[in-house]
């Protein structure tokens, strides 16, 4: 518990209701979707910039931590207080504040929910791409702290590529503003792009303004079923090499296939080896064209059964059976971890066949899924934690696929961030020096090193 003094400061920056730091409520801001917990002290949650900027005046004279927290779906540990201390939970800054169809642009609060903003948005027929398989639950704050991107991510990009300016709290309590309200803006660094994906590092994100653009007139989504997992990766490259460019290309293999059946009955094919995910956009008249020329190269490439979506309804038939892929694993052992890196898209087959070798070589169960369209796979190991020895296995292989993923040149992680989770792995994918350049960034932004400190850096 923090010292009374500081706990009545505290109640009195936010209001007592707002403060928190009863057993029950702490230990319910102590974990996110990671396999590790510690409570906090206590638990903020601010209703406004200038509630943040008090709460870390008194941090900052204090010298205690603040880790920020939208809706605790991090995969990485990245929301949880590893050095106690605070927790903001921006829970009731969750106010889509403007929505502008003339300049294309939505300013939100970090609270705002990634599909609650969707739903709005298509009302007014605009659409904000990065769509992260959390969407339903996940907070706008967070999306922007992790760059989260997500199944559109092939087409559309990722969070970063969306951002048009953040209002951002520093570690001593300064309140400033990055970017702006245009697309085009070269005043200076775009410190906009520091603050995302930084993981809560750098500063507190406040208010965001994102781009937006029109809604795409339709879409068209291709189910392709495999017999050989190789000759699903190499369909990718095929498809991406082609000039085609999918709005989403994910990848599922038969031991996914298997659990989501197993439990939601969607009809995949369970005698398949690989699934193709395959979704295009734009004008009505030039996606008949798309999805011929996919459909051909999908035969080329061995696929056994094609299924294409001729109503929004089998559109969206077809993608939740994928958006329910989590959900169903989680059921399958009682522990789920899952990976997160990105290769190159030709070097997409190699990965998958060096995970289904190392698998294989510590004879784990590990379901490989992918968005195969960019290059980021998730392999999810489905095992038993309180197994010793099988979690030494556990950890022996995940060491082998993130250096398999360093040799291919690929990234430690695509969209769920480092956090706590892949920190000892971070030497092998950053130069000595830009790793200790990131460190004194942060003893400029936090010389204290309060903000959400024991993390990635």
């Amino acid at each position: 518990m923090l010292k009374h003094h500081v706990r009545e400061m505290l109640q009195k920056r936010v209001g007592g209701q707002n403060y928190l730091d009863a057993p029950e409520d702490l230990i319910c801001y102590s974990y996110d979707a990671t396999l590790s917990e510690t409570r906090p002290e206590a638990v903020l949650l601010p209703e406004s910039t200038a509630q943040v900027s008090e709460i870390m005046k008194i941090a900052d004279r204090e010298s205690i931590p603040v880790t920020a927290r939208g809706a605790g779906t991090n995969l990485s540990g990245g929301s949880i207080p590893q050095n106690k201390g605070i927790v903001l939970a921006f829970t009731r800054m969750n106010r889509i504040l403007e929505i502008s169809k003339k300049n294309r642009l939505a300013v939100v609060q970090p609270g705002v929910v990634n599909g609650h903003l969707q739903v709005e948005l298509s009302r007014q027929g605009l659409f904000y791409p990065p769509d992260p398989g959390s969407l339903n639950v996940s907070t706008l704050g967070g999306n922007v702290a992790e760059n989260a991107s997500g199944l559109k991510g092939a087409k559309y990009g990722v969070t970063r590529d969306y951002l048009l300016g953040l209002t951002v709290v520093l570690a001593d309590g300064r309140i400033i503003k990055t970017g702006g309200r245009t697309v085009k803006n070269v005043t200076g660094m775009d410190l906009t792009s520091l603050f995302c994906g930084a993981e809560g590092a750098l500063g507190i994100i406040t208010e965001i303004t994102l781009k937006l653009i029109p809604q795409p007139e339709a879409q068209r989504s291709i189910q392709a079923s495999f017999a050989d997992l190789d000759a699903a990766g190499h369909t990718v490259t095929h498809i991406i090499s082609s000039g085609i460019l999918p709005v989403a290309l994910e990848l599922m293999d038969s031991t996914t296939i298997n659990l989501i059946e197993d439990y939601t009955r969607f009809g995949l094919p369970r005698d398949a080896a690989g699934l193709l995910l395959i979704m295009v956009d734009g004008a009505k008249e030039s996606l008949g064209r798309q999805v011929d020329r996919i459909k051909a190269i999908c035969r080329e490439q061995g696929a056994e059964r094609i299924k294409v979506a001729n109503s929004p309804e089998e559109n969206d038939a077809l993608w939740e059976a994928r958006r329910n892929q989590f959900a169903v694993m989680t059921r399958a052992r009682p522990t789920c971890i899952v990976e997160d890196m990105t290769v190159p898209i030709s070097d997409l087959p190699a990965m998958i066949l060096a995970i289904r070798k190392i698998a294989e070589k510590y004879d784990l169960l590990i379901a490989c899924t992918a968005h195969a369209g960019d290059g980021n796979l998730h392999p999810h190991f489905l095992t038993d934690k309180s197994d010793p020895e099988e979690w030494r296995r556990v950890k022996a292989a995940e060491a082998e696929i993130v250096n398999k993923a360093a040799e291919l040149g690929g990234a430690l992680s695509g969209e769920h961030g480092i956090g706590m989770a892949k920190t000892e792995y971070m030497d092998l994918f950053l130069h000595r020096d830009s790793r200790r350049i990131m460190g004194e960034i942060k003893k400029v932004l936090d010389p204290k090193g309060i903000l959400n400190p024991g993390k990635w850096l």
